[in-house]
């Protein structure tokens, strides 16, 4: 198959997955175009498979804020008729799903016809799809879409309940390539991090408000009055800077390290004891699978889709949103007992395995040979 891929080209998860996806599928004899502004930060060496076409808006007076939807729009036109493409996936529903929709017009009325997929990953609903601004449009898009997916059936469900859908949504898990995260001896940074044998906890995100890194913080200070520890901060985003004032009001500036963008993040999980995410909502929790993957157990909030991924008691502990003493009891319980902190690495490896890239490639290929199938009958 020739697909387009449509994603932001950010470290968030709608766009690694995205990115991961296609060079999955390209791995696979596939030819995958990818289509937005920039180069994903994974897409970062040849592949026979995969094109990059860059999207470039036009800077206008006119114009306040450079009309990137309508750049898109006209990019995926030319895009699908000159390298015949059969499919489109657009990943986050705002604005992808409106611009596929309107491209989708563009090219029928020359004569092609291709379907899209919509594949929603979380704050395209829960967060910016809900309001008021953007509501209809993301529930005309949903619905106008060939074929929708969710990567949580919490988020499908949360999609239901907000929107006034009339299609069939689609549950598909995010996946794992353990070719690139498994835990690996890495001695000599867990001795440059922790020279004293302190135990080291992670956390990575966009430090946006929902992500609540403050909640990390506090509960690491609860677990340094415990135990000997270090605490990795990995991302970036609008709150570091009040999480490193807080750090300083804390004194624990000693104890923590900003580590900003990191591209080899699987690196830093493997000397890693525990993984926190007390988000306030995430539609799946790639990061505590990536976390797990590579034998961390994690500590997180009982939020969206994380209860399908993280196991309570098992692969970590749940706990409410904003318990951050909940939190922190179960991280000292965890780490003062290396019996049970070594059968909950076990189990947190285990529950990553069943979300093998290899098990959940076949379900989007299916899924695509479905909706063309689907729309060969419509164009007939």
């Amino acid at each position: 198959m020739k697909i387009g891929i449509v994603c932001y080209p950010t470290y968030g998860g709608s766009g690694v997955v995205a990115t991961e996806l296609g060079l999955a599928l390209a791995n696979n004899g596939h030819q995958v175009h990818f289509i937005t502004y920039k180069r994903p930060p994974r897409l970062n060496s040849f592949h026979e498979n995969i094109f990059f076409h860059e999207v470039a808006s036009m800077e206008y007076p006119l114009f306040e804020f450079a009309p990137y939807e309508t750049s898109l729009a006209s990019k995926l036109v030319d895009v699908v008729k000159y390298e015949d493409l059969d499919l489109l996936h657009v990943h986050y529903a705002i604005p992808h799903a409106a611009v596929a929709y309107m491209a989708k017009q563009i090219l029928e009325a020359h004569g092609k016809f291709i379907p899209f997929i919509t594949t929603l990953h979380g704050t395209d609903i829960s967060l910016v799809g809900t309001d008021a601004s953007f509501s209809p449009v993301v529930e005309f898009s949903i619905n106008n879409s060939d074929g929708v997916t969710a990567v949580s059936k919490q988020l499908k469900q949360m999609t239901l309940d907000s929107f006034n859908i009339t299609t069939d949504i689609r549950v598909i898990y995010n996946f794992i390539d353990f070719s690139r995260f498994k835990k690996a001896n890495k001695d000599h940074f867990k001795k440059a991090i922790a020279p004293d044998g302190e135990k080291i906890l992670v956390h990575t995100s966009n430090f946006r408000k929902v992500k609540r890194v403050d909640d990390v913080i506090y509960i690491f200070k609860e677990v340094l009055e415990k135990i000997p520890s270090k605490l990795l901060l990995i991302g970036d985003g609008p709150e570091r800077q009040h999480l490193e004032d807080l750090c300083r009001k804390l004194s624990l500036c000693d104890h923590i390290r900003f580590l900003g963008k990191q591209d080899a993040i699987e690196e830093l999980l493997s000397v890693a004891d525990l993984f926190i995410l007390p988000s306030e909502n995430e539609s799946f929790g790639l990061a505590a699978l990536e976390a797990m993957a590579c034998e961390v157990p994690v500590i997180s909030s009982n939020a969206g889709g994380i209860p399908e991924v993280n196991i309570d008691g098992k692969t970590g502990y749940l706990c409410e949103i904003g318990d951050i003493q909940g939190m922190a009891s179960r991280t000292i319980e965890l780490l003062m007992d290396d019996e049970k902190l070594q059968q909950f690495r076990k189990n947190a490896l285990a529950r990553a395995e069943e979300f093998k890239i290899e098990y959940i490639l076949p379900v989007y290929e299916d899924y695509y040979r479905e909706i063309l199938a689907n729309h060969a009958i419509k164009a007939h």
